[in-house]
């Protein structure tokens, strides 16, 4: 997908990521399946993808005095806790219901914030 398409998907994902914070895998996910990932390869991709992303987000983030350390802090070690179950949990199912996860993950949200 190295064309004009994967420079607007990338400029995309990364505003999406410093607008939202890591908001850009909603965006991720299905451009890596559109250039051709299988479904599990474009959510392990997305995630090295929004990583990057929020790496510099996270310092434009703290240049501008918008972090909250100690908060954050108390939620690292359960993410970390949660991204191993969840990366082991993905060799485990199939795509298809993969992506019907996603998919209603990303409705329940929409839903949520519209409410």
């Amino acid at each position: 997908m190295k064309n004009k398409t994967s420079y607007i998907f990338g400029l995309l994902c990364g505003f999406l990521n410093g607008l939202f914070g890591s908001g850009g895998g909603t965006v991720a996910v299905p451009c890596l399946e559109k250039s051709g990932l299988e479904t599990k390869k474009a959510h392990a991709s997305s995630v090295l993808l929004i990583f990057v992303l929020s790496i510099f987000t996270s310092i434009i983030y703290f240049l501008n005095g918008n972090l909250d350390f100690s908060l954050a802090a108390q939620f690292i070690p359960y993410g970390i806790i949660g991204a191993v179950i969840g990366s082991l949990t993905l060799r485990k199912i199939s795509s298809d219901i993969l992506k019907k996860i996603f998919a209603v993950i990303i409705i329940i949200s929409g839903v949520r914030i519209l409410l």
